[in-house]
């Protein structure tokens, strides 16, 4: 007869079943064949010493389980087939399993609140104080995520895992050709480049290849989404590989002019690396910052990591010169000209001590990535990533588990953000983007913002760099980038308008979230410290208070734009700049050392002339394809400076300079 063991409800307590006792290995808990050990939703279960599952023997958790060793130098962790340890990819023998409670909710992330009910739910497994040597078990991690297109970023939280494993498990077959879609690639913290593996048989998670390292696989024919997979492999210790101290990162890399040099695979660096953080700055390939001071991670451990105290100075953990995090890519964004769903990342970045943009996504999932980026290389923090454990779905407080000896960060003021979230007629996320202002926030295009973060071409919803004296668009750049997360001084640009704007009619109204240093203010509630608060403008001209979880109509056109202010503004800003930007841009791409036109994705044609200085016209094409990028000709060895004119077929106009 099977026997079962269920631990349900909120159990936090000493738990032990009949022991096998021996001197060396020591194991507390025993399951045996037959028996299944059922560890409930939100259910904790602690065992204070070794443990094994033998033959048919199952743990299979869907909430918490805590293996804390007692004896360091002899306590283990086992799955046993007879008397021998169960060998990676063996079908007999004692079973762990950490399983998806709700595997259809994958792509909801859980609200980073203490008060919030989470959607998505899974079994963690947290192993404390035992040797590397002594973990043997296996453990069966159910595993789903947004599939991520080209190349998906991706954690094996085991030691000593042969990379060939993960064909049989995720259900495609991969090999070493590089940039086949096929391939299993490591990131290079040091020479910022993705690496081959030597082989398909390299051993994964060891001093060579460290648990967090971050891959990237071949997306080509690589579904993860429409079904649950199950990855498996020995548990990552505790004891070593659990830190990186972040220097180096790019530090003997030159990119060459404009990222035009090649690394060691014959790749030009601008093909692959960008850079969201340093962009906005107008830091493009200058040697310093852009490229500079990132640091990619995966999370090694079958629990959540935490990164919520990395900006708190009284954190083991803090990293003084955080520019801000690059998170996990999601499939919320799509566009109905591309159909399907287009992959984006979230980002935080720090201010003054506060995370501002997509906080829900601190909370790093098992098998789930992340990038560090730092402002600069002035000091070298060390992160160690066994501290960032935590079964929670929401973050920890300040201090704990350590000892609080001062506050957060000192914050010259607070910080004030608006989160607006376009939702489409179902109440569905299509878009959101971010303003945040601070007392000492950066107004305007800066090489000293910290808050903010560019938007790619395909966002759907963003906001323009502001002009620092009227407000509004800065046409100056316009045609170069739009912002993710904007910010502005708190005191100089109160009363002021940023221009908010979606590109599609699948947005049709905007939910509003308001946050102070951090956290939500009380629904319904427009004030914040400062008794000032957030306005919007819509098209009927009404400016309105914004009130915290309030929806507002997004009403006119697909393309449309909007004023959202911080502080009440004293009156209708007549600045004259009704016309919405367009999102094409013209760009230099080094790789042929020309400019291009990247296309607005709502464009279908264009025409497009160039004139130099002295009016005459140097160039001219009609109806010019926009679904793919158009190269302008120019004679290389002349040096001018030239107009381009662009036209869509919808009478959109876009014009920029070129300086050769």
């Amino acid at each position: 007869m099977k026997r079962n063991l269920l631990i349900g409800g909120m159990l936090v307590a000493y738990f032990t079943l009949p022991a096998q006792m021996t001197t060396t290995p020591k194991v507390l808990s025993h399951v045996d064949g037959g028996a299944v050990l059922y560890v409930g939703k939100n259910a904790l279960l602690y065992n204070g010493g070794g443990l094994q599952v033998k033959d048919t023997g199952v743990l299979e958790n869907h909430g918490n389980v805590m293996v804390v060793a007692s004896d360091a130098i002899n306590d283990v962790l086992r799955t046993l087939d007879g008397t021998s340890d169960k060998l990676e990819g063996s079908t007999s023998g004692g079973t762990i399993m950490n399983a998806l409670n709700e595997p259809a909710a994958y792509s909801t992330w859980n609200a980073n609140s203490s008060a919030a009910t989470p959607a998505y739910t899974y079994g963690q497994f947290y192993i404390k104080g035992i040797n590397q040597a002594n973990i043997k078990g296996i453990v069966d991690q159910q595993f789903r995520s947004p599939n991520h297109g080209a190349y998906q970023q991706f954690s094996v939280p085991f030691y000593g895992k042969t990379a060939s494993t993960l064909s049989a498990e995720l259900g495609k077959v991969f090999n070493t050709q590089r940039w086949s879609q096929n391939e299993i690639l490591v990131w290079n913290n040091d020479n910022i480049v993705f690496d081959n593996l030597p082989s398909i048989s390299t051993v994964l998670g060891s001093a060579t290849y460290v648990p967090y390292s971050y891959y990237i696989l071949g997306g080509k024919n690589l579904d993860v989404a429409s079904q649950t997979r199950t990855v498996k492999g020995v548990p990552v210790s505790d004891v070593t590989y659990f830190s990186r101290t972040l220097s180096g990162a790019g530090a003997g890399v030159n990119y060459g002019a404009n990222g035009n040099a090649i690394n060691q695979y014959n790749e030009k660096y601008n093909t692959y690396l960008g850079d969201s953080f340093a962009y906005s700055r107008g830091n493009v390939w200058d040697g310093t910052d852009y490229g500079k001071n990132m640091y990619f991670f995966a999370n090694q451990y079958l629990t959540n990591l935490d990164l919520s105290n990395l900006n708190v100075n009284t954190d083991p953990d803090y990293v003084p010169n955080i520019n801000g995090i690059r998170l996990e890519p999601t499939n919320v964004q799509y566009h109905p000209n591309v159909g399907g769903s287009i992959v984006g990342f979230k980002f935080v970045t720090n201010v003054n001590g506060v995370w501002t943009g997509d906080t829900d996504y601190l909370m790093i999932r098992p098998m789930g990535t992340f990038m560090i980026k730092l402002l600069n290389n002035s000091v070298t923090p060390t992160i160690n990533l066994s501290n960032l454990r935590r079964f929670n779905y929401y973050s920890r407080n300040t201090g704990t588990p350590y000892s609080v000896i001062a506050n957060r960060g000192a914050v010259n003021g607070t910080v004030k953000e608006l989160a607006i979230i376009g939702l489409n007629a179902n109440g569905g996320e299509v878009a959101r983007t971010y303003y945040v202002v601070y007392p000492n926030g950066v107004t305007g295009h800066s090489s000293n913002t910290k808050a903010q973060v560019t938007a790619g071409s395909t966002n759907l919803l963003g906001t323009y760099e502001e002009d620092p004296i009227n407000g509004g668009y800065d046409n100056n750049y316009t045609s170069s980038y739009w912002l993710y997360i904007n910010e502005a001084n708190e005191d100089n640009f109160k009363g002021k308008n940023i221009k908010l704007v979606k590109y599609s009619g699948d947005i049709v109204s905007y939910k509003m979230q308001i946050k102070e240093n951090g956290e939500l203010i009380p629904d319904g509630e427009h004030l914040l410290s400062t008794n000032d608060g957030f306005y919007f403008k819509g098209v009927d001209g009404v400016t309105q208070p914004v009130n915290q979880n309030m929806i507002l109509a997004a009403g006119g056109a697909s393309t449309q734009a909007y004023d959202v202010y911080y502080g009440l503004p004293s009156g209708v800003l007549a600045n004259g700049q009704a016309t919405v930007p367009s999102r094409t841009v013209i760009a230099y791409n080094p790789g042929i050392d020309h400019y291009v036109v990247i296309f607005d994705p709502n464009w279908k044609k264009a025409d497009i002339q160039v004139f130099d200085m002295s009016g005459k016209l140097m160039l001219s094409e009609r109806g010019i394809s926009t679904s793919m990028n158009y190269t302008i000709n120019l004679v290389k060895s002349l040096n001018n400076v030239y107009l381009v004119k662009i036209i869509s077929d919808k009478g959109e106009i876009v014009q920029g300079k070129i300086i050769k």
